[in-house]
């Protein structure tokens, strides 16, 4: 079971209702889980080392087919990478490899457990960066720079990356990266891909640089999400960073004047980014494309990811007709979205319309939650959660319930130490009994959401989800209708 606490959500509120939410929540967390693709896609066998597999690659890719390679003519291998759960495609490298993989190093969010054995692993900050993340990246930086023609690497990334692979450009400090990354994403809530073309053009490792560091050995570079389209991942890509990189300074320049950052970041990252210094640039397709690297996404299927088509079957067995409202719900506010999809549940609920109840109802994505300059603890996904509660409180029929699926919503770790220390959530449940059960408890939602403090609100509530870490696919939402019976 990913979800740990599933007695304790279960205990108390919209039993029944909330039952069959934590079975749909389990059924998407656990088809989101690159361990078994990745085994898939990489084989040994006889000496030979195979790496392909139709499903995995990218349409378009002018390179296709099976790679072999004969064991004993290979060099060492290696394996390197960043992201939130990347470790899970990591594991199943190491457990194929066996004996013949040198090493390599990965950088995983801090609140997940170390599970590898021959790679060595970091556990960074997320979603500002910290030093943690710096010094992982300056021992991957170290390794690459030792590579040989004969070796072979396996590069692995996944959301998170573009926080945990975090190295800045001379001239720039860390707190300069930090401060940036504080005031677009949190004070701003700014989306990724906003964010990142200033953070691509701050970094000597974001924007496919990594690659160009893997040279002159060969690459095979795995992507922890679906193939997608090779053109696009060429052409388009601003966060994938063992690939190029489409944003360039102009685009990082005017990020931070359309949000109105210029003027309060530091002087450092303006000065660094007017220079438009070609030489510190990222990779773009034109360079990586000489590389002659293969590029594998482990987790294909609809809808992004596997994680909605099994959370939607699961529902289905349970007898619940599931609808998809929204599979890209991103640069959205949680509480916002919260409320538009609470007023679907509801307008179900009265009159069957634009759904017959019973049914239940996804999205994915990933919202934002803009902060400010003060702020609690918490994340996306729980905060979407206590605002739902406000919204169906009252409701018989209605559970709401919202999980990261890397396990860890929000910065992943507690903020607060000794008798103020909180548990790192994946997510929230609520139901129409949840308002009630505050009022009863003592526990203030509206100020909770006010400070953006809703992991202290959950945990006291017994909503707040805990889940084992694994590879993050964004935000799993489902928002259940039970019928009138």
């Amino acid at each position: 079971m990913r979800i740990q606490n599933a007695h304790d959500l279960t205990s108390h509120g919209n039993v029944a209702g909330r039952k069959a939410v934590i079975e749909i929540l389990e059924a998407g967390l656990q088809a989101a889980d690159p361990y078994w693709n990745t085994r898939q896609l990489i084989r040994v066998d006889s000496g030979r080392l195979m790496v392909g597999g139709t499903q995995f690659e990218p349409e378009g890719s002018p390179i296709t087919g099976e790679e072999t390679y004969e064991l004993s003519q290979l060099g060492r291998i290696f394996v390197f990478g960043a992201g939130k759960g990347v470790q899970r495609v990591a594991s199943a490298l190491e457990d194929v490899l066996g004996d013949r993989l040198s090493g390599g190093h990965v950088i995983d969010k801090k609140g997940h457990p170390v599970i590898l054995k021959r790679i060595g692993v970091t556990l960074g900050g997320h979603p500002v960066p910290d030093e943690d993340c710096v010094r992982g990246c300056q021992r991957l930086l170290r390794m690459l720079q030792d590579l040989r023609e004969d070796d072979l690497v396996f590069t692995c990334v996944s959301n998170g990356v573009s926080s945990l692979l975090t190295l800045p450009v001379p001239g720039v400090t860390l707190d300069d990266v930090k401060t940036t990354t504080r005031i677009m994403q949190i004070e701003r809530g700014a989306p990724t891909h906003d964010l990142n073309p200033v953070r691509n053009h701050l970094d000597m490792l974001k924007g496919g640089q990594i690659a160009r560091h893997v040279q002159p050995a060969r690459a095979i570079h795995i992507i922890a999400i679906e193939p997608g389209n090779y053109d696009a991942l060429m052409y388009e890509n601003y966060w994938l960073h063992s690939l190029p990189d489409a944003t360039t300074y102009d685009q990082a320049i005017e990020s931070l004047k359309t949000w109105r950052a210029w003027d309060e970041v530091p002087a450092s990252v303006r000065l660094f980014l007017m220079k438009r210094d070609p030489a510190q640039d990222t990779v773009k397709a034109v360079e990586y494309e000489r590389f002659g690297h293969r590029i594998f996404g482990v987790m294909p299927g609809p809808y992004q990811t596997a994680k909605i088509p099994a959370a939607m079957r699961k529902a289905q067995d349970l007898g619940y007709q599931p609808h998809l409202l929204g599979e890209e719900v991103s640069a959205i506010e949680a509480s916002q979205a919260a409320a538009y999809l609470s007023e679907v549940a509801k307008t179900v609920e009265r009159r069957d319309q634009p759904f017959q109840s019973p049914c239940a109802l996804f999205t994915s994505g990933e919202m934002v939650v803009t902060v400010g300059k003060d702020g609690g603890i918490g994340g996306r996904n729980q905060e979407f959660a206590l605002a739902a509660a406000r919204r169906i409180s009252g409701s018989p029929r209605i559970i709401i319930a919202s999980v990261d699926t890397d396990g860890t919503d929000g910065p992943g770790v507690p903020l607060a130490t000794g008798e103020d220390a909180t548990t790192c959530l994946a997510g929230g449940i609520v139901d129409g009994y949840t308002l009630q059960e505050a009022a009863s408890t003592g526990v203030d939602i509206v100020a909770a959401l006010r400070r953006h403090d809703a992991t202290p609100a959950l945990q006291d509530l017994g909503s707040g989800i805990l889940a084992e870490p694994n590879i993050s696919l964004n935000d799993l939402t489902v928002a259940l209708i039970m019928g009138p019976a």
